[in-house]
């Protein structure tokens, strides 16, 4: 990150939100997320969001958090600007305008970065979806019924549409013939969802083996209320040998505490083949595009490596 940068995030910090902090940048696929460290200890995220980003959509993800805060201990809380709006302007030294916003930093490292995730742990993330989901039953927003890429209601399409982008042979086969055999029921319900319950979005700690946040929701959708539980069990499996035993924790937790119709149960192991496959799709397509962006493709060498299990996987 460039030195500029990082001054730059200081100023939009102080100006609009009033807060003196050191600034260092965190990895994002579409925006420009800043860590701050306020001169009290204190610890925010400041969110510059990519300059084609609609505000209803980060409206969206606003209303969510306030809805949560109430509801469920993990989620990262607003944190509102100067003038007591949620949602700033910045212009970037670029000239291009940008929307910002500010919420508080939560701890924990991410699910990723542990090397065994113990079934106890697995459990407890279950459980935190489930109060999510659970959570966010009545929740509306007109910001989350969009068209979005990575909305698994879509996935179909983003096959047809990048699946022959892919560069390797046996997986862009396996990816196309997945799509020919796909069907969902359409009975599944629907509700506005996270969305990206993937392992570097999910913190944890490690000593007591427990999530104590779940971050980033940009992804916000109005998709299939299952797909939460879907798009977070796609990234357990990464790199397990059994990835339906890896799997099993999870469903458990979540049926705790908010539990599955039939029809979903039928359609989660094809929804979670649907999402690496997206993502193998997506970051192909991305990283032609991007090829300087490394985050993109960060979890790309483990899907091609777990997506022939899963779907070997009945």
């Amino acid at each position: 990150m460039e030195l500029a940068d990082r001054f730059f995030a200081q100023a939009i910090a102080e100006k609009c939100f009033g807060i003196q902090a050191s600034a260092s940048e965190l990895p994002s696929e579409r925006d420009r997320n800043f860590l701050l460290t306020a001169h009290d200890g204190n610890k925010f995220v400041l969110k510059i969001a990519n300059a084609l980003e609609r505000r209803e959509v980060l409206e969206a993800q606003n209303a969510m958090l306030s809805h949560l805060e109430t509801r469920v201990s993990f989620c990262p809380r607003v944190v509102p600007a100067i003038s007591g709006e949620q949602i700033e302007n910045a212009t970037l030294p670029d000239g291009s305008t940008h929307l910002v916003r500010l919420v508080r930093y939560l701890p924990g490292v991410p699910l990723a970065t542990i090397e065994v995730h113990s079934p106890e742990l697995l459990y407890d993330l279950g459980r935190k979806l489930g109060q999510l989901d659970r959570a966010l039953v009545g929740f509306d927003h007109p910001g989350a019924h969009r068209d979005f890429h990575w909305d698994l209601a879509k996935g179909v399409q983003i096959l047809e549409q990048f699946g022959p982008r892919i560069n390797t042979d046996w997986l862009r086969e396996m990816v196309l013939s997945f799509r020919e055999d796909l069907c969902l029921s359409v009975a599944l319900r629907q509700s506005v969802i996270h969305g990206d319950a993937n392992d570097y979005n999910v913190l944890v700690d490690s000593a007591n083996e427990t999530v104590i946040g779940l971050i980033d929701f940009g992804d916000v959708v109005h998709s299939y209320t299952v797909g939460d539980l879907a798009i977070a069990i796609a990234y357990v499996v990464l790199g397990k040998a059994d990835p339906f035993a890896a799997a099993v924790p999870v469903i458990e937790g979540y049926q705790e505490e908010f539990p599955l119709t039939q029809d979903e149960l039928d359609a989660l192991w094809p929804l979670v083949r649907l999402r690496l496959c997206m993502s193998v799709c997506l970051a192909a397509h991305q990283q032609q595009q991007h090829p300087e962006n490394e985050y993109l493709g960060v979890s790309q060498a483990l899907i091609a490596e777990t997506l022939p299990r899963v779907m070997a996987t009945d």
